[in-house]
C-alpha cells in the first residue's frame, strides 16, 4: 500500500470490490495541491442495499454465531496489520486531509490501534448484570443489534472509523460504514486490510459516496438498526429526523465551540502551550478545539502576547514535511468559509492580531486549501465570530472578570462538547468542571483521553455517549430474564 494507489476506489461489499451499480464516480482532490488523487464511487441506494444485505448474510452465517474471544481476535487482527503498515497509512491520512505526516504518525494511526485494541479487551473482560430477589434471580444478555451504518467524517478518517468499527465488531454486528467523499483514502486501506486478514466476508462493508445520496440511503435502511454519526450539527438534525420514525438506535457526536478557561492563578507557560495546541491542532479541524479562549483580565495582556508569539511561529506548508505545524485545510471551499469568518470579525469589529489570510507559498501548494493561524481580539463574546463553529485555524480572545463572567460567557453558546480549565485552584477547577454546560472538561490539560471514560456533548453538539461501555451498550441491546425457583 502506498500513496501511488490506484487513481479509481471501490465499495467493499461482501468481502469484494466492487465498482457503483451507477457506474458514476466522484473527484477526490489533494487539499495541498488541488490536485487530482482518486475517483470514488457515487453510491446510490442500490448500493447500499447491497451491502446491507451482504452484512445480513454474514449476520446469517458463521460472523453471526461468532464468540466474544472470536470477534475480539478479529479486531487484534485489523490493528496489528494497522501497526505494521503506520508509516503508509500515516502518508495516506496526510495527502487525503492536507494535515501535516508528523500529526499523522503520532495521532491518527496509533489512535487507530489503539481503538481497534482497546475494544478488543473490552469485550473480553466485559460483564453483565446479576440481581438475585426473594425467590428468583434476573441476569442480563446483551446481543448485537445488527447491521449497522457508520457514518464518519473528514477530520479524524482512520481515527474516527475505527473508533466506531471496533465496538460494533465487538458486540457481534455487521458494519456498513459510509466514510466522508474528502477522505476516502484510509476507509479504502481498511478494506483491503481487512480483506488480506480473512475478515469474514460481510462482516465490515464499505460504500463511498456523498452524504445526501449514499449517507441518506444508510440513514433510511429499513434493514439497518442503528446510526453512529460523526459531523456537522446540521447534518445530525437531518440523520435524527430521517432516523426518529423507523426508532433506530441513534448515536450523534456533532460540533462544537469549545471554551478554553485561564485564570490567573494557572501556570501561564502551560496554558499558553496547551491553549495554542487545543486552538490550532489539525490546523483547527477538530470538534474538541479550543475556537474561544476566556482569560482573567489581570493577566489578559501577557496571555495574548505569549498566545500571538507562538502562534507565529507555527509552521505551515508541506503536509509531508516533518517539520509542518500547519497543513492544508481540506477544501478551497472550506477555507473560502474560513476567510469569510475572518471578514466577519473585522465587520464585528475584531483587531486581528496575526493570521487572517493566505500564506505565500512555492507550488504546487500555491494552489491548496492554506490559511494562516489567526489570533482575534476586541470581540464581544456574543457575536457571531465568536459562537458559531469556524472549523479552522481561528482562534478568539476574551477577557473576563471574575469566575462567574467566565462560566457565563463559556455556557452561551448552543454547543456543548467541551472544554479545558487552566487554573492551580483545585476547588475553583472542580467547581468550575461542575457548572459548565458540556460533556467533558480537561483540567490543566487538552485532549487527554482515556478510552473507557464517555465521550460526548450535550445541547447542540449531539446525543449519546462513545467510548468504553457506552460504546459495547450502544451496539447492542439489554435483555433481562428473571428466573423463578
Amino acid at each position: 500500500m502506498s500513496v501511488g494507489a490506484p487513481r479509481t476506489i471501490q465499495n467493499f461489499i461482501g468481502g469484494a470490490f466492487v465498482d457503483p451499480a451507477s457506474d458514476e464516480w466522484v473527484d477526490d482532490l489533494d487539499p495541498a495541491t488541488g490536485e487530482l488523487l482518486h475517483r470514488i464511487p457515487a453510491s446510490s441506494a442500490e448500493d447500499v442495499d447491497a451491502a446491507v444485505a451482504a452484512g445480513q448474510r454474514a449476520l446469517d452465517g458463521a460472523w453471526g454465531r461468532a464468540t466474544a474471544p472470536e470477534r475480539a481476535d478479529l479486531l487484534d487482527a485489523l490493528a496489528g496489520a494497522v501497526q505494521a503498515r503506520l508509516e503508509d497509512l500515516a502518508a495516506l491520512e496526510s495527502l487525503d486531509t492536507g494535515k501535516p505526516i508528523a500529526l499523522a504518525r503520532k495521532l491518527d494511526i496509533p489512535r487507530a490501534v489503539a481503538n481497534l485494541r482497546f475494544f478488543a479487551g473490552a469485550i473480553r473482560q466485559d460483564q453483565t448484570g446479576f440481581q438475585a430477589m426473594d425467590g428468583a434471580f434476573n441476569y442480563t444478555l446483551r446481543r448485537r443489534l445488527g447491521v449497522v451504518g457508520l457514518i464518519t467524517p473528514w477530520n479524524l478518517p482512520l481515527y474516527l472509523l475505527t473508533w466506531k468499527v471496533g465496538p460494533a465488531l465487538a458486540m457481534g454486528n455487521a458494519v456498513v460504514a459510509k466514510p466522508s467523499e474528502l477522505t476516502p483514502l484510509t476507509a479504502d486501506a481498511l478494506a483491503h486490510i481487512a480483506a488480506e486478514i480473512g475478515a469474514p466476508e460481510g462482516a465490515l462493508d464499505v460504500v463511498h459516496g456523498l452524504g445526501p445520496a449514499a449517507g441518506q440511503a444508510l440513514v433510511e435502511h429499513p434493514g439497518v438498526a442503528g446510526i453512529s454519526f460523526t459531523g456537522g450539527t446540521a447534518t445530525g438534525r437531518k440523520v435524527a429526523a430521517t432516523s426518529a420514525p423507523a426508532f433506530k438506535k441513534l448515536s450523534l457526536e456533532l460540533g462544537g465551540k469549545n471554551p478554553t478557561l485561564v485564570f490567573a492563578d494557572a501556570d501561564l507557560d502551560a496554558a499558553l502551550d496547551g491553549a495554542t495546541r487545543a486552538a490550532m491542532a489539525n490546523q483547527g479541524e477538530i470538534c474538541l478545539c479550543g475556537s474561544r479562549i476566556l482569560v482573567e483580565r489581570s493577566v489578559f495582556e501577557p496571555f495574548v502576547e505569549g498566545l500571538v508569539d507562538r502562534v507565529r511561529g507555527l509552521v505551515v506548508g508541506d503536509p509531508s514535511d516533518p517539520r509542518t505545524d500547519v497543513g492544508a485545510l481540506i477544501s478551497t471551499a472550506h477555507r473560502n468559509k474560513v476567510e469569510g469568518y475572518v471578514a466577519l470579525a473585522h465587520e464585528e469589529g475584531g483587531e486581528i492580531l496575526c493570521g487572517g489570510r493566505r500564506p505565500e507559498l512555492d507550488p504546487p501548494f500555491d494552489q491548496g486549501a492554506f490559511f494562516e493561524p489567526t489570533v482575534i481580539v476586541g470581540l464581544p463574546h456574543t457575536c457571531r465570530t465568536a459562537t458559531e463553529e469556524i472549523f479552522g485555524p481561528v482562534v478568539t480572545v476574551h477577557p473576563f472578570d471574575d469566575e462567574a463572567e467566565a462560566l457565563a460567557m463559556a455556557n452561551h453558546v448552543e454547543y456543548g462538547l467541551s472544554a479545558s480549565v487552566w487554573t492551580r485552584d483545585l476547588s475553583r477547577a472542580h467547581r468550575v468542571a461542575a457548572a459548565l454546560e458540556c460533556g467533558m472538561v480537561w483540567v490543566n490539560t487538552w485532549l487527554l483521553r482515556d478510552l473507557r471514560v464517555p465521550f460526548g456533548g450535550m445541547k447542540s453538539s449531539g446525543v449519546g455517549r462513545e467510548g468504553g461501555r457506552w460504546s459495547l451498550e450502544f451496539y447492542s441491546e439489554a435483555r433481562n430474564v428473571c428466573v423463578a425457583y
